[in-house]
């Protein structure tokens, strides 16, 4: 049995065909643990760190970050026992700056990860180093055929897929023999090779663009030259180099409308999957949208004296708790609501999964939380804030997003006053919760200022009429109204 194995990417869910390498957590030459996470790899639903499968020494990298992987091939090779010598030039693979394709023997000699399905015991779920737990499970697979990219560089070689060259790699031990000149690559003046790549994590990109600084200009200092964070405020807060001033009058040069104006983003991961949902959703299930407004005074009083007990000094209480308490409350007495068409049958379902939309920097995600129906109102709250705290973190996993039977999204926070949300597939209602704003209000037939709010219901009117819509939303406008009178009536 080989000593050296070569790792391909899994499956993280969802029957995803692929996946964009974020950062790598180790390099060539660093001795690894089991299960230590060793890549973080970001799908169309999250960003998930893939943890290693053997311990040992890495011996070669076979991507860069940036790079978009498929599934099943290979991405990092495993000395699994390092101390027993020097390693054959065969199962090693060859420098990475001129590494021919590997032969026959080579490959025979090069154990490769189990297939999907085939986990070794302790390894994927496991409690990692620093006490994270490896996930790496989501969704099934989708009804609509996968898609893959077109390969780069020429005709898919026939049969099994051999392993990428190594973008790192070992050096290896073998006969000493004189070794040929190579010249080095010219370097720019940020210790890149002239006309390289700039290596940067999309959230880095995104700052970049947002402070006005030029990745091209800026000298990493991250893992294999790649641009932090740091370097990106660094170079904002550095002064402006003085420019010398000249005597001559200020031209105005004439307006262009060409590319060097416009900007192309690539459509891929959370982007794209959430265009296919919208799109999908939006010409399948017809939409029906209705508005409510909602005098929540005293709602907004509830939570000033549940704030004051001492058993919820330290839980995060907000507006929207009470409005997710008012959806469930809801649920349990119009239970239609909770629903899915399934083509010649409604599937109603007894437990809700009350997904919370949440933007994030990789974009909109909908994490759910599992049977909230179950949860008691302090029960909620907390799995209400872990749900926000990691979807910030951007530690969100595939199994988190999948599963959703009801929706609220709080577009409030934007400042909005409300919305018509588009249906997440398979779900047959979403609601929107607008800011809570101060108001005239006519209260016991006086005009005085209450704190209101809109909602805005969209449902699929395959399954929800307006007579069963309206109720449901009447009876959520109902409960913030007056959360002690909706419990003492419906519970």
């Amino acid at each position: 049995m080989s000593r050296i194995k070569t790792f391909n990417l899994p499956d993280l869910g969802e029957g995803l065909t692929e996946g964009e390498i974020l950062a790598w957590l180790v390099k060539v030459g660093d001795d690894i643990e089991l299960n230590q996470p060793i890549v973080e790899v970001e799908t169309a639903k999250a960003a998930v760190e893939i943890p290693a499968k053997w311990a040992g020494r890495v011996q070669a990298i076979f991507h860069p970050e940036g790079a978009t992987v498929e599934v099943g091939s290979p991405i990092i090779s495993i000395d699994t026992d390092p101390n027993a010598g020097p390693i054959e030039q065969s199962t090693t693979g060859a420098p990475a700056a001129d590494l021919p394709t590997p032969s026959a023997a080579s490959l025979a000699a090069v154990e490769v990860a189990p297939e999907e399905g085939m986990v070794e015991p302790g390894l994927i779920g496991g409690v990692a180093p620093g006490g994270r737990t490896a996930v790496l499970v989501g969704y099934g697979p989708r009804n609509a055929p996968a898609k893959r990219r077109p390969r780069k560089g020429g005709v898919p070689a026939q049969g099994a897929a051999a392993p990428a060259a190594p973008v790192q790699a070992a050096p290896v031990q073998a006969a000493p023999a004189p070794a040929p000149v190579v010249p080095a690559p010219a370097l720019n003046g940020n210790g890149r090779p002239a006309g390289g790549p700039v290596l940067a994590k999309p959230p880095v990109r995104k700052l970049a663009k947002d402070l006005g600084v030029d990745l091209a200009t800026l000298t990493g200092s991250g893992p294999l030259g790649s641009i932090t964070r740091e370097d990106v405020q660094r170079a904002a807060s550095a002064p402006a180099a003085a420019e010398p001033l000249t005597a001559t009058a200020p031209v105005t040069a004439a307006a262009s409308f060409g590319a060097d104006r416009e900007q192309r983003i690539p459509v891929k991961g959370v982007r794209k999957l959430t265009a296919e949902n919208m799109s999908r959703s939006a010409f399948t299930a017809p939409h029906v949208t209705e508005f409510l407004t909602v005098d929540m005074t005293r709602a907004m009083k509830a939570l000033d004296r549940l704030r004051e007990r001492r058993e919820w000094r330290d839980v995060r209480v907000s507006p929207l708790l009470l409005v997710a308490k008012a959806v469930l409350l809801a649920v349990k007495r119009h239970p239609m609501v909770n629903s899915t068409w399934a083509g010649d049958e409604i599937v109603v379902k007894d437990y809700v999964n009350l997904g919370i939309a949440a933007a994030t920097e990789r974009g909109l995600i909908v994490p759910n939380i599992k049977d909230a129906g179950r949860l008691s109102l302090r029960g909620l709250a907390d799995a209400m804030t872990d749900l926000v705290q990691t979807a910030k973190a951007g530690k969100t996993s595939p199994a988190d997003m999948s599963g959703g039977t009801l929706t609220i999204t709080n577009v409030g926070v934007f400042g909005v006053d409300t919305g018509t949300p588009i249906l997440p597939p398979g779900e047959s209602a979403i609601l929107a919760f607008g800011a809570v704003r101060e108001l005239p209000w006519v209260h016991k037939g006086k005009v005085k200022p209450r704190l209101v709010t809109t909602l805005g219901l969209s449902f699929d009117h395959r399954i929800i009429d307006g007579e069963l819509g309206s109720k449901f939303l009447r009876d959520i406008g109902d409960f913030l109204a007056d959360p002690e009178a909706a419990l003492l009536a419906w519970t």
